[in-house]
């Protein structure tokens, strides 16, 4: 790579810098004081174990069980916080020393229903991506539609055609977002006269746009007049199923060819649909499968150096990313050991205080930085660039050559027919067989989260991943707006997460040697969550029982033994609330978080421990299950009053029913036999429990509304009202031993 001038020594300046996080000392300092009172609350229960015979000795052991699975997960959480990193481009000095050599970038959009995630939806993710300030010529944005829909190949031809309005339009103003969906829902003041006149210009052409699409949804078909307009249609026939179809790769623009422009005579970016084949007889590999199809047909196309990958819902936000994440792949000192930068998933429907805390503010600036300051970022399935070459499974060395091809195949001899034909073998079902692809190739196949085992097994051929959280989110997607979609996507995830931990892929043996016991470490705080819901269920179920029989299980306050429990549930606690203040949440937002944490952990991981375990025995099989991105406007409304939406009778609505039926059964239990029953004595050893019940009771606080009082329909039915009350009954007269 070539100098470009510019002023600099002759030692070059580096394309971005690492900072430690702020007041990590301090950190550790307080951390080590909760690991001494844990290590207290530990011996706490050993030395304390009622004798054989004595009333809730078996429940007493539990509890140390579970405060031990606490105590060793809390341990497993350190390793991110301890390595705590910042990452920080220069991406002028990028453009300085480059200029018209930046590499080729190519950039997968993935969906796989248009009845889930709408086709308007899709485009604007599509639109957002082409409009990215950085030379045309040098984009190839792909759509994998894995629905093999017309409906989605239709909405794309048409924004083709809008492409030449908006690109444009948002080069010229430098208008942000570039998706046009977002960016027309803001509220923008226009001053002057000639932005106006073109702004409206543009909306308008948008909405006709919008409105065709949708129109077509709603019929189910495409006119036959647009049909007839594009030979592409021809593909889709009454055989054409979205399990049961051939390939289709379609080149809608051709960015090779000079004469494709936009209406300014600027060149456009090259614009590709796929449908890689599916037969019912052939394992397709869900997404893993689309984009492992994706990566070969690119490498025919365009074959960039470097690959982007998105979710069809994740629009991009920052029109300068591709820019500014280059320069970790292109720093002259360490960029040659970098494999791929990934971003935090971040959602533009959050409301003000995170009713379902999907935000994860956390996890994105805390947890997420601390396992990518190992050099081990995971890989979360989107906002992703990638060097190609370590998705081709090439193994890092020291002698790897820092020299980067920044010219990318054009294939400038073969027409966009030919290129389309040999596309095609590339994404058919028999391809991959007897080959290494989804095993030591591309992306790997076998469990729901294979991105994360990508991730991994990269790290593992000694290839280095960075972790960026730009002041400007990147990427912005759609949170779900019901708790029933959040708790089917946190059981997708924590299930496909414990299956790793379960197979040869498991950090502790795949990764020894191989990265660092605190990625390990870290990559172990998201694979144990299935696990994890055991003492949680165990330490929301017998402290209120025990409780309500009259049984203590925590010192009195007098004891000394009393300070290690306060001690520890104060400073997590504070912590956690600092945590979240620092990075962005509100008070309220924090608590939010609390809930469904809880809600979590009882439910999602719960099942996701059931599912895992049954596969484990050959009961079931993996699944994929497709959040829909479709809400009816009742749903939304109450989404955005911060309502929250059970309106199921569900399993998991019901065990969170049942759960916020004997946490307030318990308290009242509880206080009734410590001062109607004259047990005054009994207040200073159950403070505790009824401080536990009471906290219990206040974040269950939604649970009750939807039970007793909301008449919505995003209320509890009556129907699991009546089963959480037998239930809870029948387990308030279940004798503690």
């Amino acid at each position: 790579m070539g100098k470009g001038g510019g002023g600099e020594d002759a030692v070059m300046l580096p394309l971005f810098e690492t900072k430690e996080a702020r007041f990590r000392g301090a950190y550790k300092v307080l951390a080590f004081t909760v690991f001494v009172g844990i290590c207290l609350i530990w011996a706490y229960r050993l030395t304390h174990i009622p004798r054989a015979g004595e009333q809730g000795r078996w429940a007493w052991i539990g509890m140390f069980m579970a405060e031990l699975c606490f105590g060793l997960y809390w341990i497993l959480t350190q390793s991110c916080r301890f390595k705590v990193v910042y990452n920080h481009p220069f991406k002028e000095r990028l453009s300085n020393r480059y200029k018209d050599k930046l590499p080729s970038v190519d950039i997968f959009v993935c969906t796989a229903d248009p009845k889930m995630e709408p086709p308007t939806m899709v485009i604007n993710t599509v639109l957002s991506t082409m409009s990215y300030n950085y030379p045309p010529e040098k984009l190839s944005v792909y759509l994998s539609d894995d629905g093999g829909s017309n409906l989605t190949f239709y909405a794309l031809i048409e924004a083709s055609n809008f492409s030449k309005h908006w690109i444009p339009f948002c080069k010229k103003f430098n208008v942000e977002p570039r998706s046009p969906g977002a960016y027309f829902s803001q509220q923008i003041d226009v001053h002057d006269i000639k932005y106006a006149q073109e702004w409206f210009a543009i909306k308008k052409l948008y909405k006709e746009m919008e409105s065709r699409i949708d129109l077509a949804v709603e019929m189910g078909e495409i006119p036959k007049e647009i049909r007839d307009q594009h030979k592409g249609f021809s593909e889709w026939n009454s055989k054409v199923t979205k399990q049961d179809h051939q390939s289709i790769v379609k080149i809608i623009i051709d960015g090779r060819d000079e004469t494709t422009v936009d209406i300014y005579g600027r060149r456009s970016p090259m614009l590709v649909y796929m449908a890689r084949e599916k037969r019912p007889q052939w394992p397709h590999n869900f997404k893993a499968g689309a984009m492992n199809a994706l990566i070969r047909v690119s490498s025919e196309i365009s074959n960039a150096p470097f690959i982007l990958n998105l979710d069809c819902d994740m629009y991009a936000n920052d029109a300068d990313i591709i820019r500014e994440t280059l320069c970790f792949f292109m720093d002259e000192k360490k960029g040659h050991e970098i494999s791929f930068v990934q971003f935090p998933q971040n959602y533009d429907n959050i409301t003000k205080n995170d009713i379902y805390a999907c935000s994860i503010s956390v996890a994105n600036n805390v947890e997420l930085a601390g396992i990518g300051g190992y050099g081990a970022a995971l890989y979360c399935g989107t906002g992703c660039l990638h060097r190609r070459e370590s998705l081709y499974g090439k193994v890092y060395s020291k002698d790897y050559g820092r020299e980067l091809n920044v010219e990318a195949k054009k294939n400038a001899n073969k027409t966009v027919n030919e290129l389309e034909e040999v596309s095609i073998s590339l994404a058919n079902c028999s391809y991959e067989k007897d080959t290494q692809w989804g095993k030591k190739m591309g992306v790997i196949y076998g469990c729901p989260v294979e991105d994360v085992v990508t991730g991994l097994a990269i790290q593992c051929r000694g290839w280095k991943s960075l972790y960026y959280n730009p002041h400007r989110k990147s990427f912005l997607g759609v949170a779900p707006t019901t708790l029933d979609v959040v708790l089917v996507q946190q059981k997708r995830w924590s299930e496909g997460m414990f299956q790793i931990f379960f197979s040869k892929y498991c950090p502790f043996t795949y990764g020894h040697g191989k990265i660092k016991l605190g990625a390990q470490m870290g990559y172990c705080v998201y694979l144990l969550w299935a696990p994890i819901s055991f003492p949680t269920l165990y330490y929301v179920i017998t402290p209120p029982l025990c409780l309500f029989h009259g049984i203590s299980l925590f010192p009195q306050v007098e004891s000394i033994w009393f300070w290690p429990f306060a001690y520890v549930f104060v400073a997590r606690n504070a912590c956690s609330i600092v945590e979240a203040l620092s990075c962005g949440d509100t008070l309220k937002a924090w608590w939010n978080g609390q809930r469904i944490w809880l809600i979590r952990r009882t439910t999602s991981y719960f099942f996701g421990f059931i599912d895992t375990i049954s596969r484990q025995l050959g009961l079931s099989e993996t699944t994929f299950a497709i959040t829909t991105k479709v809400v009816t406007k009742d749903v939304l409304k109450r989404y955005e009053e911060e309502v929250m939406e059970f309106g199921s009778s569900t399993i998991m609505v019901t065990i969170i029913a049942v759960l916020a039926l004997l946490h307030i059964f318990s308290l009242i239990g509880g206080i009734n036999k410590i001062f109607l029953d004259l047990e005054f004595l009994k207040l200073d050893q159950l403070i505790l429990q009824v401080v536990l019940s009471l906290l219990l009771v206040m974040i269950n606080i939604p649970v009750y509304q939807a039970l007793f009082i909301r008449n919505d329909e995003g209320h509890i039915p009556s129907s699991v009202l009546f089963k959480s009350i037998v239930l809870v009954s029948l387990a308030c007269l279940i004798p503690m031993i």
